[in-house]
């Protein structure tokens, strides 16, 4: 009986070890099933790429470590997170150094030369089709700029003829390079080239700012035309008449002989007085006369004056007013009208109040001096009798104007090509 409860201690004793031995037997065999699952599906990814030849992968417990060499840094780097994304990897240890050899690292760019070269061969074609799609597009486009009809009968100058022409080129182009593109399916870099070249617009856009108003200001005023050639004008205080308009400036020729450029945004945004629109002007100078006068039959006298001077316009009629009193006399003013075109304005206003002056004195009327001088004199000598100064009305015309005019006309002839005026064009 004792016998027999000994045997079966022993028995119960023996059967969880046998199980323990061979649970760890099935452990083990499943880990090493799964590290050599884990080293075959890594060495199935490195061969897919391709670039690992020289690189070896071994597992355990779940610990991958790969040794061996590759043709960059960048490729060896590239392993960790590759070997980590598997299943059941517990942890990489990379082992991996770019080789040393010469050939091995010159292999890959040459095949990398070799494929893309290929590559070209293969476009070529298309390219040159495309390259010759947009070759012709754009001959046809600056061979209608080329022509002279009908730009140069829709622009009012040569200038805008220009732009005109300027413009149909930039639009065969644009259009020749979006044909070349949607040949080579390519059509997505357009948005892009178009969106750098408007960045690159505005950049420049503000960087020449000024140079950008000139020209627009030198478009307008290409329209507009608000004086000729010839014309006399005055423009920020500035007077002259015009020489040309150009693309970038009015010249002015002053009544000194001096030249006057101004820049086409200052003429365009400023105010203009034009002397040349109509033919009549009129010219205006002040006269003192002593308060003791009968002021009515003055004031009508010296209008009489001025009217009956052959130079002065009947309609409108010369006039004389009172403008003020003064403490030395009484301020009269006058004005008269004249043809500018066969009459000198400025030799006109002189006449007018010379024969002006002669008239008030053979009244009697007395011109009030407001000035005191002192006068040293002897008796030496007998007094010189008064000049008599002559009455008969001097000759007025517009020849100074004239000579003036002739000089416009030969600085114009130098460079007829670079004015933007034409007498033949509407007049603002």
């Amino acid at each position: 009986m004792r016998l027999f409860l000994f045997l079966a201690v022993v028995l119960t004793l023996a059967l969880p070890a046998s199980a323990q031995e061979a649970n760890g037997t099935i452990t083990t065999e499943n880990s090493a099933q799964q590290d050599a699952a884990i080293a075959m599906r890594i060495r199935e990814i490195l061969g897919e790429l391709g670039n690992y030849e020289d690189v070896s992968v071994t597992v355990s417990e779940g610990v991958v470590t790969l040794r061996g060499t590759t043709t960059s840094a960048i490729e060896a780097t590239e392993l960790d997170p590759l070997a980590s994304r598997v299943v059941g990897v517990v942890a990489v240890r990379n082992q991996v150094t770019e080789t040393t050899d010469i050939g091995d690292r010159l292999n890959p760019a040459i095949e990398r030369f070799r494929a893309r070269f290929n590559q070209f061969v293969t476009f070529l074609p298309l390219a040159l089709i495309a390259a010759a799609a947009c070759g012709i597009v754009v001959f046809l486009g600056f061979s209608l700029a080329r022509m002279r009809q009908p730009w140069e009968r829709l622009a009012p100058n040569t200038f805008i003829a220009e732009i005109y022409r300027q413009l149909l080129r930039i639009v065969f182009v644009v259009f020749g390079i979006v044909i070349a593109l949607d040949i080579l399916n390519a059509t997505a870099l357009l948005s892009t080239i178009l969106g750098a070249a408007g960045i690159i617009g505005l950049a420049l856009g503000f960087a020449v700012r000024d140079t950008v108003e000139n020209f627009i200001a030198s478009v307008m005023l290409s329209f507009r035309q608000p004086f000729r050639p010839n014309d006399t004008v005055e423009i920020n205080g500035d007077i002259g008449k015009v020489i040309r308009l150009t693309s970038r400036a009015t010249i002015l020729l002053s009544f000194d002989g001096n030249h006057i450029r101004i820049p086409n945004a200052s003429v365009f945004k400023s105010r203009i007085i034009n002397y040349t629109q109509n033919a009549e002007r009129r010219f205006m100078f002040s006269i003192m006369v002593e308060r003791d006068a009968d002021l009515q039959e003055t004031r009508t006298m010296v209008a009489n004056t001025v009217q009956n001077l052959p130079f002065v316009l009947t309609e409108p009629a010369a006039q004389t007013w009172i403008e003020a009193l003064h403490p030395a006399g009484v301020e009269l003013v006058v004005t008269g009208w004249v043809d500018q075109n066969a009459t000198s304005i400025v030799l006109a206003k002189g006449e007018a109040l010379r024969q002006v002056k002669l008239a008030v004195q053979a009244a009697g009327i007395v011109i009030p001096d407001a000035t005191q001088a002192i006068q040293l004199t002897r008796d030496t000598k007998p007094a010189t009798p008064d000049l008599i100064e002559s009455t008969q009305v001097e000759t007025v015309d517009a020849s100074e104007d004239a000579a003036l005019e002739r000089i416009v006309a030969a600085e114009r002839q130098d460079e007829i090509t670079q004015d933007l005026l034409r007498e033949d064009s509407l007049k603002e």
